[in-house]
């Protein structure tokens, strides 16, 4: 927004300055001049003298009393003469003041216009005591780490997704050129090869989707139940689990969590077809747990305040994990070596959009490995109340 050019604050601030000290200099030359008037007659009076101090035939002069004239002609220029320096002085000192009140301002913007170049590197970091202008930097820079920490991530799940997306694209090229030049290629068998890469780039973008919808912002509040949205993913993912002769287990109670119904489906969908296609080796299963729980707070002076939390627990069976491998798992893209069945390569998003959505609704997620093998994760979600 083009804007014209006006006095500098720097400036505006040392007019002020010095306006200020000009109208307490009057103030106080208006009280001074009012309270002499009370003592001084209009006009100058001369009292005749009487005998002499020491010679008593010697006349003493008489006395004189300035007048109201008089006090103004000594007065006047005295009191112009002090106002100027007055103001001379709220000038340059006002002008020193602003700047050095107005120096961590310069500092902060020239942050901002690096920022808004691009450069989010820059940080104010000012120094000394905490103030207003101190707490306006740091609550810029804590702006700035976490602009740039999101900007860095979406650059990264960027380049990975046009990675991921291009993969499956290129294999359908490919397929398509062979099919061209080949002319006598099993039809059947390339249609089943395009559908397989196609399915994985459908699946790929509605993973996106869902992760996209996760980060969108602030969720409904609407009472969920994660023991019908369990019930509801595994009797979806049946066929799947079936074919690959994995066990389906759902035990535990109600557990309502405020939130969206469609994220926490699709949270718990994730997780349990995670723990289906990465079951290793066959014959392996899959229990989904749900529970409610309270915690005693004993802040307040021990009052006792109590938070309620719902626990959602999926637990698989497999082969014996690196507990450092487990801990990136969450990281979009990430897939873990040895858990992928050769007919389910995955997208390696399942549980960055549960790590999502869990944020979302201001829960935590953990994972750690199984000691005889395999996964369990346990996703905590505040509890809805009544408020709620």
């Amino acid at each position: 927004m083009a804007r014209a050019r006006g006095p500098s604050v720097r400036l505006q601030l040392a007019l002020s300055y010095a306006g200020f000290l000009m109208v307490a200099g009057v103030l106080m030359v208006a009280v001074v001049w009012v309270f002499l008037l009370r003592y001084v007659p209009d006009q100058a009076i001369t009292v005749p003298g009487g005998p002499g101090s020491v010679d008593s035939r010697i006349p003493s002069p008489g006395l004189f009393v300035p007048g109201r004239d008089d006090l103004w002609d000594a007065f006047a220029p005295r009191a112009a003469v002090a106002l100027l320096a007055l103001l001379g002085f709220g000038l340059v000192g006002g002008w020193f003041l602003a700047g050095r009140v107005l120096a961590p301002l310069d500092r902060l913007t020239e942050v901002a216009r690096g920022a808004g170049s691009g450069s989010l590197s820059q940080r104010v970091r000012l120094p000394g005591r905490q103030d207003e202008l101190r707490e306006l930097a740091d609550a810029f820079d804590a702006m700035l780490d976490r602009l740039q920490a999101h900007v860095a991530e979406q650059q990264r799940f960027a380049a990975n997704a046009s990675h991921e997306l291009r993969t499956p694209l290129a294999v359908v090229r490919t397929l398509l050129d062979v099919a061209r030049d080949d002319p006598d290629l099993d039809t059947g068998q390339l249609l089943d090869r395009l559908r397989t890469v196609t399915d994985r780039a459908v699946d790929l973008t509605e993973a996106l989707l869902a992760l996209s919808r996760a980060d969108a912002g602030p969720v409904p509040q609407e009472p969920v139940d994660l023991s019908l949205a369990a019930e509801e993913a595994v009797e979806q993912l049946l066929p799947l689990a079936a074919s690959r002769g994995v066990t389906l287990e759902v035990t535990g109670g109600r557990a309502v969590a405020p939130g969206s119904p469609a994220l926490l489906l699709q949270l718990v969908t994730n997780l349990v077809h995670n723990a289906v296609v990465h079951n290793l080796p066959e014959h392996g299963t899959v229990t989904v747990s749900t529970s409610s729980c309270s915690t005693d707070d004993d802040r307040d002076g021990g009052r006792g305040a109590t938070s309620s939390t719902v626990v959602l627990t999926v637990e698989s069976t497999g082969e014996v994990l690196d507990p450092d491998l487990v801990a990136t798992l969450t990281e979009p893209f990430r897939r873990g070596a040895g858990r992928v069945r050769a007919d389910h390569a995955g997208v390696g998003l399942g549980l960055a959009v549960v790590d999502r959505v869990t944020a979302a609704h201001g829960g935590t997620l953990s994972l750690r490995a199984r000691p005889g093998g395999g996964l369990v994760v346990v996703v905590r979600l505040p509890a809805a109340t009544a408020e709620r």
